[in-house]
């Protein structure tokens, strides 16, 4: 009698961020589900830095969650600080983060994952698919065992022939005291997949008690902390713990670079590319040579915990090195290490070989996640989780693939920009990838991508109830601007206080809240719209998305109107030898990368590697001269 009878519907081989999320997707959908990971015990393991969010990843998590994914709820649940980032900027750019409790973040995922129905748990280690012509048929396990599956979910992370590198010494492993993974790569290559390699790194972990904070900036968190879900599942943190900064100094360089020579990057040991957005601290001083001094965040690993992590100290030098270096870091003088920093080999698969929904163009029934696909970062890599998890379910249901555009996600941007550019490096997002940033805004993911994933099934009724009692709730509130008059003499003394001219007669509200530097809040201090306020019960998320539609409308308005144009001018040809240097307002990259490709139509060029969206934008400007 056989371990596994039944075949099941959607097998996920690995259990970190991407391979969480995909086999919560697709039992949420109704498949009867495996998630199959080399130890149980470390589902959902931050690697490395205990945080979820940031520039743009923040978008990602709210988009996650507004879909049904589980990266928001557990953000929240185990957050010990939130931080609204970028504040100071228009609302495109506002992103979410919260420090995590590293222990709580991976706890919280398993229990979720087993209080869900459909999905099923096996540990050990996948070594091979079953593959019958052009279609996978289940995996194959270090034991020998056979599981059969209509489609597999592959999110190995740093796994595959993962190498880690400390120094001169490197070995086998997939995570600090973790082994690698073996037999896929060899698998896929010898069916025609192309594969790479990819280096990532981590900071030594330090004991807390041996720091002296004092000496360090104290970076505390929001005064009104937000939270990630859009469901009422979770709650914003009522206390918080403060994070510290501190600095490099020219002494410690000096320190780092006496270790260079043992330096797997300097001495060809690596050969891969790490992210470069995320540099290891020898990298920055190479590169940054004429920079004194590097920032270093002090982020406690918890609520109870005396683990610390060094964020901004990501090194694989040799132990010895980043102990006496650390130790001349204001703050970090008598440290103890409970762990050095190291660097990660692994191996990973060129996107462009995927479709759209991350199925993989060789073999159906198969689709990649996260870092097997070149990207950096846990938000990345969950958001592809779910996007595999989706179109692995929609599959074996026989139903429509489920993409999203640029215009509608940043996972759209994503996935995009991985099967259509490729990567060389680990790529990470930002909000200046995604040319309509005004549209794909943090507060208005649920209004966005909440219907989408109701209609496939994932986000359930009181998801997409709460979404449209807000969507209503907002509509009807900017009607009351737009309907609603303001006289003078209740006006003027706040367009005074802003030197903005007088009002001589009265005027509808929403013409005089559009002014420049007025405020939701000098609105909320005229006394009919208290009144609406209260009469409506409105809450902060409503009162926060009204302010950005009516004091963005403009820009809001002008990028749906770009979407829509781009959408439809996706198949327009490029004349024959046209002549990219007379373009000035275009980067001398992509002025370059047109010349030599010479594409025939703008759906081609903006494929290329090194064409920006901004560049397809004025592309598509002169083109329309």
């Amino acid at each position: 009698m056989s371990l596994f009878q039944d075949r099941y519907d959607v097998i996920v081989v690995g259990g970190g961020h991407a391979g969480s999320e995909a086999a919560a997707a697709a039992a949420n959908m109704g498949c009867h589900t495996l998630l199959v990971t080399m130890n149980l015990q470390n589902i959902a393991q931050m690697s490395c830095n205990p945080a979820m969010g940031g520039i743009a990843k923040g978008q990602i998590v709210r988009e996650i969650d507004a879909m049904g994914g589980y990266s928001g709820i557990v953000s929240d649940t185990s957050a010990i600080q939130f931080k609204m980032l970028n504040k100071s900027k228009g609302p495109a750019m506002w992103s979410p983060r919260v420090q995590s409790d590293r222990m709580r973040f991976a706890e919280d995922w398993r229990l979720m994952l087993e209080q869900t129905p459909n999905l099923d748990f096996y540990q050990e280690m996948v070594k091979g698919l079953l593959v019958e012509g052009e279609k996978v048929v289940g995996v194959t396990t270090s034991l020998g065992l056979q599981i059969k599956a209509r489609t597999v979910v592959l999110t190995n992370g740093t796994f595959l022939n993962g190498l880690i590198h400390i120094g001169e010494k490197n070995f086998g492993g997939g995570r600090a005291g973790e082994r690698a993974a073996t037999g896929i790569t060899e698998q896929l290559t010898d069916i025609g997949f192309d594969s790479g390699r990819m280096k990532t790194g981590t900071p030594p972990r330090v004991d807390g008690r041996t720091l002296d904070y004092d000496k360090m900036i104290e970076q505390p968190g929001d005064e009104n902390p937000e939270k990630f879900s859009y469901s009422d599942a979770t709650s914003p943190l009522s206390n918080q713990r403060s994070c510290y900064m501190t600095y490099t100094s020219p002494a410690v360089h000096d320190l780092l670079r006496e270790g260079f020579e043992r330096s797997p990057m300097f001495n060809g040991r690596i050969k891969s590319i790490g992210p470069r957005y995320c540099p290891s601290i020898e990298d920055k001083i190479h590169r940054f040579a004429d920079k004194e001094r590097h920032q270093i965040f002090v982020e406690p690993e918890g609520w109870n915990t005396v683990e610390v992590y060094v964020n901004g100290f990501s090194t694989s030098l040799p132990e010895d090195v980043q102990f006496n270096a650390l130790r001349s870091v204001p703050g970090f003088e008598n440290v103890k290490f409970f762990r050095p920093g190291y660097a990660i080999e692994y191996d990973y698969f060129p996107p462009t070989q995927l479709k759209h929904t991350l199925e993989t163009k060789l073999i159906s029934g198969l689709y990649f996640a996260g870092q097997i696909n070149g990207t950096t970062g846990y938000e990345e890599a969950a958001s592809q989780g779910l996007m595999a998890g989706i179109n692995a379910a929609l599959q074996v249901q026989e139903k429509e693939p489920f993409t999203l555009k640029r215009n509608e996600a940043y996972v759209g941007v994503l996935i995009d920009d991985l099967i259509t550019k490729g990567t060389e490096e680990p790529y990470r997002m930002f909000t200046s990838r995604a040319e309509y940033r005004t549209l794909l805004r943090q507060d208005n993911a649920d209004l966005r991508l909440t219907p989408k994933a109701y209609e496939i099934g994932l986000a359930k009724e009181d998801r997409m109830r709460r979404m449209e009692e807000k969507r209503d709730k907002s509509d009807a509130f900017v009607s009351f601007f737009m309907k609603t008059s303001v006289a003078p003499e209740e006006m003027n003394p706040i367009l005074e206080r802003y030197e903005s001219s007088p009002m001589k007669q009265s005027d509808k509200m929403y013409k005089v809240f559009s002014r420049p530097r007025i405020t939701m809040d000098d609105m909320r201090s005229l006394n009919q719209v208290k009144a609406y306020i209260a009469k409506e019960n409105l809450d902060e998320e409503i009162i926060e998305q009204v302010e950005i539609q009516v004091k963005y409308s403009g820009y809001i308005e002008k990028e749906k109107n770009n979407a829509d144009k781009l959408n439809r001018l996706e198949g327009l040809r490029i004349p024959t030898n046209f002549d990219y240097t007379k373009i000035k307002s275009m980067s001398y990259e992509a002025r370059e990368k047109l010349a030599k490709v010479q594409p025939t139509t703008v759906s081609q060029a903006s494929r290329i590697s090194g064409v920006s969206p901004n560049d397809i934008s004025v592309l598509l400007v002169y083109m329309g001269r």
